[in-house]
């Protein structure tokens, strides 16, 4: 039966304690993890949020009473214990913060019992994450789930102290908005008192910090909760936190100096690490030819060679039909994996193929210097030579080509890269390697859309050199965008905004905006710019992705305390759910059955 905390109060919890307060009357509570009755004397393990605690009950030390109800006590029952500290007559637990110390009770209070939880609380759990996340509020009292949000808060309070000591101002911005056609998919949120209009939840707060700016505040933040309905991956939710500022009279350089510096304040603050300042900058051009991607991992080698110009005349029809068609071959060299079974060298092939690759062309440099291949029969052997000595081959490398659209090139060969150094463990896992990758295109050709979108959004100035291409070539514009990376993740990124309002509507008559629609849908901020704008610029880090790279979680959902899974629902509360008919009727709503809308998707 629970009893009351009346008369007591908590003096410290179970992980503050050590041998300094040996002597001390304390009390404790938490969350019994380990109960052994040795007979005459029980063990047992107290954990709260600071640690484990090891308790022992004698009935000579805590009278009869309390000595019965400690022989009842379970895994997860929760207790007030009163005692005195010691030091341990036994072994010290170098395991425990609390190892050299221990609580001799001379009371024992149980305020809640527990059934049998489903799978232990303990850290390094081996059970599957889907049991652990429905039963999420007994995951969370696991110790690495439990530091892991800890150092969460930490950093939060790094990130605003910092910014507080640059003079930024936090300011919420409103979670109910207009929704607006560029970007990701909105989450919609009907009106009751508007029937048949929608607010979307906020993808970022990008307006509203632009409108801040044009409102005199100088240097803005915000911790901000957004949203975004789109396919989830490791490191993305459906809800999300992101780091947000904006800065009013600033350029690139100035942006760029005061985020790292925040990152370099919140390492050293959270985890202790160092980290080097300026940090490097790459161009994208720069970090695609190089790593096939904008957010290339810089801690291990495997850089991209492109080898067009001297395979251009060659034998191979899969190198020359590429080049014909406006195409790339390009390379990495695999040093020391020659002799990498067919198996293995047949299962890259495959995983290529996953990010558009026709298939890859392998030629192995054998210690002995003979070639395997599956092209040197279309090549001269002086070919081979030559290819070897552009790519930096040795005896005993193995060289892998795709040839193919550049961008797919690039694709296959930045995913390879990764997955390759992964495989043959090739990644320093301590290492954390920052850098900024610059000057992205301002633009990039959409398919499905048959048009120019915006890389990052229609709000971004792009390099000045670069304007007089802006409505003829925009394919070749640059943006003044840049994207802070950690350990091949995009942490975050952000641009100099347009502040001019004629190179803003040569931005919308490029993507294709008519005059009146870009007022339909962002006519307040461009009615705003009327008024006098200064010009600023800002940038967005991912809270939940910087949390999860700095405690080497491999999901972001060990860093979110209550996730969502890939199919964006929450196993603990089961939401998505429906709702009542009368809910949906005060919406002006009606649902379309399952089933109707399986038929209509076929159709299209």
């Amino acid at each position: 039966m629970a009893e009351s905390m009346k008369g007591l109060k908590r003096t410290y919890r179970c992980g503050e304690l050590s041998a300094a307060n040996a002597g001390e009357t304390v009390t404790v509570m938490g969350w019994v993890q380990k109960q052994r009755n040795k007979g005459g004397i029980i063990f047992v393990d107290l954990r709260d949020r600071a640690g484990i605690l090891q308790v022992i009950f004698e009935e000579s030390d805590c009278g009869a009473e309390h000595f019965a109800k400690a022989e009842k006590l379970r895994s997860e029952f929760v207790v007030a214990v009163t005692g005195t500290v010691t030091k341990r007559q036994g072994a010290v637990n170098e395991n425990l913060s609390t190892g050299e110390i221990e609580v001799r009770a001379t009371g024992l209070r149980v305020l809640s019992e527990a059934e049998t939880p489903p799978f232990p609380i303990e850290a390094d759990s081996r059970t599957k994450e889907e049991l652990r996340l429905k039963y999420r509020y007994l995951d969370l009292r696991r110790p690495d789930l439990q530091r892991n949000l800890i150092l969460r808060s930490r950093i939060a309070i790094a990130i605003r102290s910092f910014l507080s000591d640059e003079g930024f101002l936090e300011i919420e911005t409103p979670i109910l908005n207009r929704s607006t056609p560029e970007g990701a998919r909105d989450y919609l949120v009907p009106s009751r008192v508007h029937p048949g209009c929608f607010y979307a939840l906020p993808q970022s707060p990008q307006i509203f910090k632009q409108l801040l700016m044009c409102s005199g505040y100088d240097r803005y933040f915000q911790i901000a909760k957004c949203f975004r309905d789109e396919d989830l991956r490791a490191d993305r939710q459906p809800e999300f936190t992101q780091v947000d500022l904006e800065m009013s009279f600033v350029d690139v350089d100035d942006v760029i100096d005061v985020t790292e510096r925040m990152v370099a304040a919140v390492c050293r603050e959270s985890i202790g690490l160092e980290v080097q300042l300026p940090l490097k900058r790459m161009t994208w051009q720069d970090a695609m030819d190089r790593f096939g991607s904008d957010k290339p991992d810089t801690r291990f080698g495997m850089e991209l060679t492109d080898v067009s110009a001297l395979v251009k005349s060659c034998g191979f029809g899969v190198f020359t039909g590429a080049l014909e068609n406006g195409g790339s071959v390009r390379g990495i060299n695999v040093k020391g994996q020659a002799e990498m079974p067919r198996k293995k060298i047949d299962a890259l092939v495959e995983f290529a193929k996953g990010y558009g690759a026709k298939g890859l062309a392998y030629l192995s440099v054998m210690p002995d210097g003979t070639y395997k291949s599956s092209f040197a029969k279309f090549m001269t052997e002086e070919e081979l030579k030559a290819l070897t000595a552009a790519m930096g081959g040795e005896a005993g490398d193995l060289l892998l080509f795709a040839a193919d659209r550049l961008k797919i090139v690039y694709a296959v060969l930045g995913a390879l890269r990764v997955e390759i150094a992964r495989q043959l463990d090739l990644i320093d896992r301590e290492r954390f390697d920052f850098l900024w990758v610059t000057e992205f295109p301002q633009f990039e050709w959409s398919d499905e859309e048959e048009r120019y979108m915006a890389m990052h959004h229609p709000f971004t100035m792009p390099m000045e050199e670069d304007l007089d291409r802006l409505n003829t070539e925009p394919g070749s514009v640059r943006a003044k965008a840049y994207d802070i990376v950690l350990n091949g993740v995009e942490l975050g990124g952000g641009s100099v905004r347009i502040f001019q309002s004629d190179v803003q509507e040569r931005m919308f008559e490029a993507l294709g905006f008519t005059k009146e629609e870009a007022y339909s849908q962002f006519g307040f901020l461009l009615d705003a710019f009327k008024y006098g704008v200064p010009p600023h610029a800002g940038l967005a880090i991912g809270l939940d992705r910087l949390v999860m790279l700095l405690v080497r979680a491999e999901s972001i959902r060990e860093v979110i305390a209550f996730p969502k899974v890939k199919d964006a629902s929450c196993l603990m509360s089961e939401a998505p759910g429906e709702v009542a008919p009368k809910q949906l009727e005060e919406l002006a709503l009606k649902i379309t059955a399952a089933e109707e809308v399986r038929d209509e998707s076929a159709a299209e």
